[in-house]
């Protein structure tokens, strides 16, 4: 079994050691040992790493990433969880899409106000969604 200590985990993960050292407070790696005062892992811990930057990157929180992995620490993902969070990130794009699309329009719109501009005025009723409980308007396409 191939081990490393934290400088490579870090060099080659890219992490720094202080997020090795609090993923490990949060039981999401276990090192194997110790050399001296560092920390050493086994190669394994790559993989697991890369799993972690996937959930982050995806959404997941690390306690969603924390419950992924059984009791023997191995990846036992929960398929509709991630159903769920493919349909969240479904949801996300198209808001995002929504705002890309309304930028581009009030980039190219011909009203000297764009407080005049009903697409641009939309834009700014649904910016409110995120902070009441106001209903988006269809945003139409754009000119």
């Amino acid at each position: 079994m191939q081990e490393l200590d934290i400088g490579q985990v870090s060099r080659q993960s890219g992490l720094p050691a202080s997020t090795l050292r609090y993923y490990e407070e949060r039981g999401l790696i276990c090192p194997v040992g110790r050399n001296g005062l560092r920390r050493v892992y086994d190669a394994d811990v790559m993989q697991r790493l890369a799993l972690i930057a996937l959930g982050r990157a995806t959404g997941f929180s690390l306690d969603e990433i924390a419950g992924m992995f059984d009791e023997q620490g191995r990846f036992a993902v929960d398929r509709p969880q991630l159903l769920r969070k493919a349909n969240d990130l479904d949801r996300h794009i198209q808001r995002l899409q929504a705002l890309r699309d309304g930028l581009r329009h009030a980039a190219r719109c011909k009203q000297t106000d764009h407080l005049q501009c009903p697409v641009f005025r939309r834009l700014l009723n649904n910016a409110l969604l995120k902070h009441g409980k106001h209903r988006p308007q269809k945003m139409p396409a754009p000119r």
